[in-house]
């Protein structure tokens, strides 16, 4: 099971309430006063689309304490993270028949160890929140940093040994850093705590596996 950690935008208003609080020690008294009169103000940010609020530090932890309400970006994340780990297993299925490094060949089958479960999970989250397994279509498929292309894949099934190793690298790579991309977005985009903890997963492992591959 997950642990719980503060959501996002909770840690942002209290960062802004400790800067605040500080601020006030040099300037009047009018800087230090809160919309409430009762202490020191805390910009909390508003959802996408929506203005930020002034609130009371208390008032801002009472608020956003609690609030993992999925929106859009955590929606967004996780469907189109199904299909760009799907894309990556499709790579990895290719690796024992095709591939000449036995590094090569543990590194697929540690990505899809690891990438077949988060599928699951995902579709799982998807399921319990509304929202539709996989969105297979063109446009969103290019919406998704570090795809590979039909050429590019046909290229890869295309070869044998070394030169299969040496582009299977150069486009997991790539896709590898797609991920990490969109993971790093939804943690300053999205509010659910269980995709920012899967998205932290994501940002670890496969900066890890990055790193391995360069050295390859």
């Amino acid at each position: 099971m997950l642990a719980r950690r503060t959501p996002r935008r909770l840690i942002t208003a209290s960062v802004t309430a400790v800067v605040l609080t500080l601020g006030g020690c040099t300037g009047s008294d009018d800087d230090t006063k809160s919309a409430s009169g009762t202490g020191p103000s805390v910009i909390a940010p508003g959802k996408p689309g929506e203005a930020a609020e002034t609130l009371s530090a208390a008032d801002a932890a009472e608020q956003r304490s609690d609030d993992d309400t999925p929106n859009s970006a955590d929606t967004d994340y996780a469907r189109m993270m199904i299909v760009h780990h799907t894309q990556a297993l499709e790579m990895t299925e290719l690796v024992p028949k095709r591939a000449a490094s036995t590094r090569v060949k543990r590194l697929a089958e540690r990505i899809s160890a690891a990438q077949g479960p988060e599928i699951e999970t995902m579709e799982a989250w998807l399921k319990n929140h509304g929202g539709a397994k996989k969105g297979k279509g063109g446009h969103t498929h290019d919406l998704m940093p570090g795809m590979a292309t039909g050429p590019q894949l046909k290229n890869l099934r295309a070869a044998k040994g070394t030169a299969f190793d040496e582009l299977f690298l150069k486009l997991m790579i790539t896709h590898h850093n797609g991920a990490v991309t969109m993971a790093t977005d939804v943690l300053s985009q999205g509010n659910n705590i269980q995709i920012g903890e899967m998205a932290d997963d994501v940002i670890a492992q496969q900066t890890s596996e990055i790193s391995r591959m360069r050295e390859m």
